[in-house]
């Protein structure tokens, strides 16, 4: 699916009328674009519909008593016939569709990003306005809103009706501050009662709110629970309403590339049923989660992640007998996310998103399951008040960090709901020293669905946060779908720079070079079309345009002898392990591609053979990355294109296959595939660290070294001293700075510590008691 706007996202699938129907949405187009709605056949015939409209649309109901579907501006009827509500009449980015407060036999009501909120007639289509959108608003000539909506935030989200209640989300702030701090007060959930403005629930960012009915719109009895979820810098929020009363849940984050507190990151993370009984599917903030579909208070077990993914996923639905998911995947324009690992890499030239069609068992293969997130961070806590309950069900290794500012020392109750009936008892009482820290391992056999904490007395500066992660059972050797990519050593390969091209043209640019003894040698400058035809193209112009444009830039990543050395555009320092000393001679194809979005507003980094994924700077950039897997292949670029993920550098003795693509004249050949494929390339693994026979300043803390979702971790201290050093082992538990001591080894000459296997930080560091010439080196297996 192609637009010819800045992003193509996808809005919103919906199985009707013997078809599944799908909506695109480019970036703030409030009446009209060039998105389509499509109509995909069950032989997977794609249908661009005459009546398309387009606008930033992700709307999407089914009204149960006129047998119609609601989707974007669109009207489908049980015999696939198409009406469409006139934009002129109802502008605004529609972002959700519910029943009608007062008459849901004939009428639905619409919300728009910029907290507007129409009656629409399910007849006649005949538009009234409750609330203005914030573009300028309705509005019919004959009954116009009046009411400008004061509830605070932007970039609306969700809408569901619970009896005479119609609920709302944004997940945004036009502050100036969010669009650079992910901390920044944000977003709203909402109700409106029939007549005035929307009222305030709660300032957070929130995304989806539904219920048990699910796509209908709107509850089916009064006794039906509503559960919106959003999420704050501390982690994911998970709402649910009972007796006109809203009680909090908090659950983990895998991935914190959803975390911009303007909101342009998440798109519409949702729960669905999926067609697997009472497990609904819910997506949020890079995990797919089993969500129990009568989940409520006093019957809140059962939540649990499935596994984590590296799509950005708009909606999703089942279709026959495969889960599609509707992503938005190629953006052209990268919007924040800019950073000096990039060079002057020109965009894609046009935005495109596809279907991905998977099998439900899937959903459980891709990513390993991981989870991060706090009840307070660096909060102001009064004594004897239980926090919000957090999510703990579900991983195998967990460790909860607490760490407080007060002068005295705080105790802390930990209670655990062990069915999620909602009776809490105590499992431990931890007392943390003066201005301390501590960490509690959470072992598996500590049963529980949910983990609250209370302190003893006021405190200040408090962070109760964990680290939670499955098993990561991956072997380190890649799947066999790897196996056309260049090794290290490989040289008889092809390779070059890879970029979807624009102008409509719907093609993939190809510039394709080989190694010889005099370096990279031009084969030629090929296209591949979406037959998966590669071709070569004589276009000596098309491809120096792509060489200059498209090109690697080099010297903006370091390697020394302690590690990966990662220089931010902030000046901040990084680093990462190693994992092969051929990453640091010459490529045999030229410099290789480090730093590519892939997925829209987060970036694909490869450094020293793993792929991590980093969120936007917005989102927290290096300090919030994960690493995805450690390949140790020699690729030389990678790109999207129609919804794929595609690698440059592969074999000539690869033969054409399911992810080999050879070209027409058997000179060269690209892997396609999934992004989320990548996981499979090796479980993360490397060693490295701050420090290999560095001179060291007493009391200096060395650059932070990635820590979070490895498996397996080992620290070797040594130094060239005469005397006895002392090694303070630090972690920052948050991701944002928050440095604790670990431990504070003594170290004669050398000496290796194991964590323990329920151990995770997001970063860790040393801080010598002594100047001294000294290693700190971490091995990640």
């Amino acid at each position: 699916m192609f637009n010819t706007e800045g992003e193509c996202g996808t809005g919103a699938v919906v199985p009707w009328a013997g078809r599944l129907w799908a909506i695109t949405y480019g970036p703030h187009l409030v009446r009209g674009s060039s998105d389509k709605l499509y109509e995909i056949t069950p032989e997977l015939q794609q249908v661009v519909r005459p009546e398309s409209v387009g606008g930033t649309n992700a709307n999407r109901m089914i009204h149960e008593e006129s047998n119609q579907l609601f989707i974007g501006p669109y009207v489908i009827a049980a015999d696939a016939t198409v009406r469409v509500i006139d934009r002129s009449v109802m502008p605004g980015r529609l972002t959700g569709t519910s029943r009608h407060w007062a008459d849901p036999v004939n009428k639905v009501h619409f919300a728009t990003m910029e907290e507007g909120l129409y009656s629409v007639d399910v007849n006649s289509l005949a538009v009234s306005g409750d609330i203005k959108d914030g573009n300028g608003g309705i509005t019919s000539p004959t009954d116009p809103a009046t009411i400008s909506s004061t509830l605070p935030g932007y970039h609306g989200k969700g809408l569901y009706t619970h009896g005479d209640v119609v609920i709302y989300s944004n997940n945004g702030d036009a502050a100036p501050a969010a669009q650079t701090d992910p901390t920044t007060e944000s977003g709203a959930l909402g109700e409106w009662h029939g007549s005035g403005d929307w009222q305030l629930v709660r300032r957070n960012q929130f995304t989806e709110v539904t219920g048990p009915a699910g796509i209908v719109g709107g509850s089916r009895t009064a006794d039906d629970p509503v559960w919106a979820v959003g999420w704050d810098y501390r982690s994911i929020i998970l709402q649910i309403r009972r007796n006109d009363e809203w009680v909090t849940f908090r659950l983990p984050k895998s991935s914190h590339s959803y975390d911009g507190a303007h909101g342009w990151n998440t798109e519409w993370p949702r729960i669905r049923e999926v067609g697997q009984g009472e497990d609904l599917l819910m997506t949020m903030h890079g995990a797919f989660w089993r969500f129990p579909a009568a989940f409520d208070i006093g019957s809140a077990a059962g939540i649990r992640p499935r596994s984590s993914y590296l799509k950005v996923i708009g909606d999703f639905a089942r279709w026959g007998d495969r889960i599609v998911l509707g992503s938005d995947d190629t953006a052209q324009a990268e919007f924040y996310n800019k950073r000096r690992h990039k060079g002057n890499l020109i965009g894609p030239g046009q935005s495109q998103s596809n279907l991905w069609f998977v099998d439900p068992g899937q959903l459980d293969d891709l990513g390993f399951a991981i989870g991060r997130g706090s009840v307070w961070d660096d909060d102001e806590v009064p004594a004897a008040t239980p926090s919000d309950p957090f999510l703990i069900a579900g991983f195998d290794r967990r460790v909860l960090h607490l760490s407080h500012g007060s002068s005295e020392p705080v105790t802390f109750d930990l209670e655990l709901d062990a069915d999620g009936s909602g009776a809490f008892s105590r499992w431990q009482r931890v007392t943390v020293p003066a201005n301390g820290y501590q960490w509690i391992p959470m072992p598996s056999h500590v049963l529980g669905e949910w983990i609250r904490l209370t302190t003893d007395r006021a405190a200040t500066r408090v962070t109760a946060t964990v680290s939670m992660r499955q098993l990561d059972e991956r072997p380190a050797e890649a799947d066999a779908m790897f196996d056309g990519l260049a090794g290290i050593g490989d040289t008889a390969v092809t390779g070059g720079l890879v970029r979807a091209r624009g102008g409509n043209l719907r093609s993939l640019a190809f510039v394709v070079d080989r190694p010889t003894a005099n370096g990279p040698q031009s084969v030629g400058y090929y296209e591949m079309d979406g037959n998966f035809e590669l071709k070569k193209v004589e276009d000596p112009d098309s491809d120096a345009w792509h060489r200059l444009n498209c090109a690697i830039p080099t010297g903006v990543l370091d390697v020394d002898a302690a590690s990966v050395l990662v220089i931010d555009d902030a000046g901040r320092r990084w680093r990462l392990p190693k994992f092969n000393a051929a990453y640091e001679t010459s490529a045999p194809l030229g410099p290789e591609r480090i730093d590519r979005e892939i997925c829209t507003e987060r970036d694909l980094f490869n450094a020293h053979g793993t792929f991590y994924e980093v969120p936007a700077e917005n989102a927290g950039g290096f300090a919030k990355m994960r690493p995805i897997a450690t390949h140790g292949r020699r690729i030389k670029d990678y790109c999207s294109y129609r919804g794929m993920a595609i690698l440059t550098g592969v074999r000539d003795d690869a033969p054409a296959g399911e992810h080999i693509v050879r070209s027409t004249d058997g000179k060269t050949a690209l892997w396609v595939g999934a992004v989320d494929d990548l996981w499979k390339l090796g479980r993360p693994r490397g060693v490295g660290g701050p420090w290999k026979n560095t001179s060291v300043v007493a009391g200096q803390p060395s650059d932070p070294y990635l820590m979070t979702a490895y498996e397996e971790k080992f620290i070797a201290l040594s130094h060239q001293g005469e005397a006895a050093v002392d090694f303070d082992v630090q972690v920052d538990i948050t991701g944002e700075g928050n440095w604790v001591s670990y431990r504070t080894f003594t170290v004669e000459r050398q000496l290796r510590h194991r964590f323990p296997v329920h151990f995770s930080a997001y970063w860790v560091r040393v801080v010598a008691s002594t100047s001294v010439v000294a290693s700190a080196q971490l091995t990640y297996s």
